[in-house]
């Protein structure tokens, strides 16, 4: 079996020098929700918990430093928690709870990719040339809990022109749990399927929700394919967890004292 070519002027391993991500699942109809995977990639089944499929809605703020300066990169994955079609009977039968907290370890379930919009012209060009990722354009207005900013555990991300959620996270407890690698699925144009594996280093945290109220998700323009296919898995389907991810700080710049010696 020969690997995928490395595009110029890429390197791989990619490394992320600080990730700052929210993540909601909804269970749902595994029907419509096939239809929309097979579209994207045939190669690709849809991952079943007690027979509901997972849609998930991830966005992300990363940071990463190259030889000539940094970028900052944000975006939004939509994904469906998939197999690759004939190896289904190697991925043991697991309940959603059991899937969040990254039971799974055959490396098979993973994250086939929807739509993955981007506002980074070098980061969709990477995506697309290195991992298949069906991305492309777009902009965020985001607020998000920051160690910068007032104590909260509050995340509002709106993908401008397209649709916007908010996950109230304040006030509920959270699991530390670990699911790395993250296989992320991908389809080239020749039809072939791409597994790619992401390690995030420390946990995530996860939130069973208490109340599907803590979640909000609107479609800004129906007519767009992202949001079209969102309504068509979702429908009125409530979340039922959500995860965070924050890196942790590197330094710190503290408050200034009068020199009493000058």
């Amino acid at each position: 079996m020969t690997l995928p070519p490395v595009a110029e002027p890429f390197l791989l391993p990619f490394h992320y020098g600080a990730l700052h991500q929210v993540g909601i699942d909804y269970l749902v109809d595994p029907e419509p929700a096939r239809a929309v995977l097979a579209k994207r990639h045939p190669g690709l089944d849809v991952a079943e918990f007690d027979g509901r499929a997972c849609v998930s809605v991830n966005f992300q703020l990363y940071f990463a430093q190259y030889q000539n300066g940094g970028g900052i990169t944000q975006e939004i994955e939509v994904n469906l928690v998939a197999v690759p079609r004939g190896a289904q009977d190697r991925v043991s039968s697991l309940t959603y709870p059991d899937y969040a907290s990254g039971v799974d370890t055959s490396g098979l379930l993973g994250i086939g990719r929807l739509h993955v919009l981007c506002d980074n012209d070098i980061a969709i060009r990477a995506g697309t040339l290195l991992f298949a990722e069906p991305k492309y354009p777009a902009r965020f207005e985001v607020s998000m809990p920051s160690l910068n900013g007032p104590a909260t555990s509050t995340w509002s991300v709106d993908c401008l022109g397209h649709f916007a959620f908010t996950a109230r996270l304040d006030g509920l407890p959270a699991t530390p749990v670990h699911s790395a690698p993250i296989t992320g699925y991908g389809t080239t144009e020749e039809g072939r399927l791409l597994a790619g594996p992401m390690n995030v280093y420390q946990p995530c945290q996860l939130y069973h929700l208490d109340d599907p109220d803590r979640i909000t998700l609107t479609v800004t323009d129906p007519s767009t394919e992202v949001c079209t296919d969102l309504t068509t898995m979702i429908g009125t389907a409530p979340a039922v967890a959500a995860w965070t991810f924050q890196s942790t700080p590197v330094a710190a710049h503290n408050r200034p004292y009068y020199q009493p010696f000058a």
